[in-house]
């Protein structure tokens, strides 16, 4: 979650405590269109280009992507992240708005280029997705954490609880999955 002081927070952002017990890994990119391309002989972007994210499949379209990598290599065990997993790799220690810091630096992030108005794109927005590795690493090496492309999540949405917790997984159902990270078309404050 984020203080209440911060810029562009939403209500559902509630700061708690939160414990993970366990290790996990993370890509140090999101899925390219070569990888998809290669696991499932199609490419649903929008944005062509074999280093550029694939986008435009669903939270039941990853599932499936993972159970194919997953059969052809059990030992990876392939999985999304929960939300507080990828909060967590998305921050790499860090307290602030963005794993850079609390405002957006000129070419830090791929996303609409305004902060708060969907009439408008700023000067340097791409109007599109960008070749991951585009911008920096946050300090574990993952990139493009905030904008580019929505990265699913393994939980169902909901708001978060001021209660502290270890190894939330969210709850056991709902009406949406959890989409985290901002994209290329979302405003600096949902990055």
């Amino acid at each position: 979650g984020s203080p209440e002081t911060e810029k562009g927070r939403h209500s559902s952002e509630t700061q708690h405590q939160v414990t993970l017990t366990q290790g996990y890994w993370l890509a140090e990119t999101t899925c390219t269109q070569a990888l998809w391309q290669a696991v499932m002989n199609n490419n649903p972007s929008n944005f062509k280009g074999e280093n550029k994210p694939v986008e435009q499949v669903s939270w039941n379209d990853i599932k499936k992507f993972l159970s194919r990598i997953n059969e052809q290599t059990p030992a990876l065990n392939l999985k999304l992240p929960s939300e507080a997993e990828w909060e967590n790799a998305c921050r790499a220690g860090s307290t602030n708005a963005f794993n850079f810091g609390e405002e957006i630096p000129e070419n830090a992030m791929n996303y609409r280029g305004t902060w708060d108005d969907y009439g408008k794109w700023g000067e340097e927005a791409l109007k599109q997705t960008a070749d991951v590795k585009s911008y920096p690493a946050n300090d574990w090496g993952l990139y493009e954490m905030h904008g580019n492309v929505l990265e699913w999540c393994e939980d169902w949405f909901e708001s978060f609880s001021d209660e502290s917790t270890t190894d939330p997984k969210g709850p056991k159902e709902g009406e949406s999955r959890v989409l985290r990270g901002g994209s290329w078309y979302n405003l600096g404050q949902y990055c």
